[in-house]
């Protein structure tokens, strides 16, 4: 990132919001968002020039002019604090594979698992292991949360998908964490079918990047694709299918595997610093409580730079449609009738890296997390059509829970509440909130239509054909931001909404 003069852009942008904000006069309800507005958002922040939005590269520095830009504009105030207005630094490490080998040995004997079914990357920039017992973890945590084996100078091989049991077990980046923590040399994590291990294969590219603060991983990670883990057990005297059958209990205890295994690892390490970027809208009447929205402004940049038709994965639907709609409903509710309360307004960073920018959020936050009153997330939103039913994520708290179907039905929408968004809850930043006891919610309709969502995930998502073009359906992202200037309209109002 090209520092000076990007810090010298954003302090012209700055000075946009040293003036007295020009506020149109307050109007008796929101305007209506449009698609129209929505699309000339998209289409700007996911065009090629934006490069897919990579943090730390040069579609970063783009994507901060302009949100900055448009915030400005609103007069919007960047939180004080900062090394730099607007932004919050998020000191990053990423790791580059550039080259790994994995031998697995059983009585001396070499299995013949090809590289083809495994990625690895190293910790540091050279990794060399050798003669590690392998033991079969599940999940790797119990249903009490806690690491299920002794895995301390083992390879752990743990089961990518979510435990069946336990309340909230956490996806498999905080298991492999654990499992690290608790010694492991080595963590290889299962994909659950050929479907994920292409994903995995096409979108991973050998890179893994972490919070310069967080714990240091085990010294190898990396994934088998199911033909290579059924290999090693079957060759190790298991039954795969056995193995995933006996995981399923709480109480699992993990299997230890008549194998050993060597690992070779090479890698570039580098270390970088990316951005949140935040504003205020201060309260016309503050009382110490705030709202905050939020949505992740990043995607995976040039992810196929070897392609000569399509090199950028752009970040249409995932996720410049959420800030489209971070942005419009700051317009309404900064250019209508002021709010009681604070409310701000957050773009993360490296949210596809593993909600990596929220979490520096989370651990520090520029307003106290007590103050938070709710969070509002908004990510993958230009899904489904007008009149598609309201999904909540993160739902199960009575008085919020009736608020969203309040302002739902005052907008003439419906409720979905039959269960499955819940399968979402880790899968988006209110998770690292949440985890801090901040009321998170993720509202609307795209996590309501199941079928189109999963056509998504199955096509477009994290691919280079996740493109602005007509077809990207923004009747549902509309309503659904006018749904959320309405929530931000009563979570910030102190009478309709005394604090929680």
């Amino acid at each position: 990132m090209k520092i000076t003069k990007f810090r010298a852009a954003i302090a012209a942008v700055a000075l946009l919001a040293v003036a007295p904000a020009v506020s149109a006069a307050p109007a008796k309800g929101d305007a209506p968002v449009t698609e129209a507005e929505l699309a000339d958002h998209i289409k700007i922040l996911s065009s090629d020039a934006f490069e897919g939005r990579a943090p730390g590269t040069e579609g970063e520095d783009r994507t901060i002019a302009y949100v900055v830009g448009e915030w400005a504009k609103l007069g919007l105030e960047p939180v004080p604090g900062s090394a730099t207005p607007w932004l919050q630094g998020v000191p990053l490490v990423e790791t580059q594979a550039t080259g790994g080998t994995a031998r697995f040995r059983v009585n001396g004997s070499d299995l013949g698992i090809g590289a083809d079914g495994v990625l690895l990357t190293g910790r540091d920039a050279k990794v060399s292991l050798a003669n590690l017992p392998v033991v079969f973890v599940g999940y790797g945590l119990d249903g009490a949360g806690k690491v299920n084996a002794d895995v301390s100078g083992k390879v752990a091989v743990m089961l990518y998908d979510n435990a069946p049991f336990g309340e909230n077990l956490p996806r498999y980046r905080e298991r492999r964490q654990k499992l690290a923590d608790a010694g492991a040399s080595a963590v290889l994590v299962v994909a659950t079918d050929d479907a994920l291990w292409s994903q995995l294969q096409s979108s991973v590219g050998g890179k893994a990047t972490r919070l310069a603060s967080a714990a240091p991983g085990a010294p190898v990670t990396g994934f088998l694709s199911p033909a290579a883990a059924d290999t090693l057990f079957r060759k190790a005297g298991q039954d795969g299918a056995a193995l995933r059958a006996a995981a399923q209990a709480a109480d699992y205890k993990g299997a230890a595997l008549s194998a050993t295994a060597d690992f070779a690892t090479t890698s570039v390490v580098r270390a970088y610093e990316s951005n949140n970027i935040i504003a205020k809208l201060p309260g016309a009447k503050p009382d110490g409580k705030a709202v905050l929205f939020l949505g992740h402004w990043d995607h995976l940049g040039i992810c196929a730079p070897d392609d000569p038709q399509d090199r950028i994965c752009n970040g249409a639907v995932d996720n410049a449609s959420g800030i489209a709609v971070l942005l419009s409903v700051a317009k309404r509710l900064a250019s209508g009738k002021r709010p009681d309360r604070d409310i701000y307004f957050m773009a993360t960073t490296a949210e596809e890296k593993g909600l990596l920018g929220a979490h520096w959020f989370a651990d520090h936050p520029v307003v106290p997390l007590a103050d938070i009153t709710v969070a509002l997330n908004i990510d993958t939103i230009a899904i489904s059509p007008r009149g598609t039913p309201v999904a909540t994520i993160g739902r199960g708290k009575p008085a919020y829970d009736a608020v969203v179907r309040d302002a739902a039905t005052k907008l003439g929408r419906k409720l979905d509440e039959d269960g499955e968004a819940d399968a979402f809850v880790q899968r988006q930043d209110g998770w690292a909130l949440g985890a801090k006891g901040v009321t998170s919610l993720m509202v609307g309709g795209s996590f309501s239509d199941m079928p189109l969502l999963e056509k998504f995930l199955e096509s477009d998502y994290h691919g280079t054909s996740d493109e602005f073009s007509d077809k990207v359906p923004l009747g549902g992202a509309a309503e659904d931001a006018d749904l959320h200037v309405a929530l931000g309209r009563v979570f910030a109002d102190t009478k309709l909404w005394p604090g929680q």
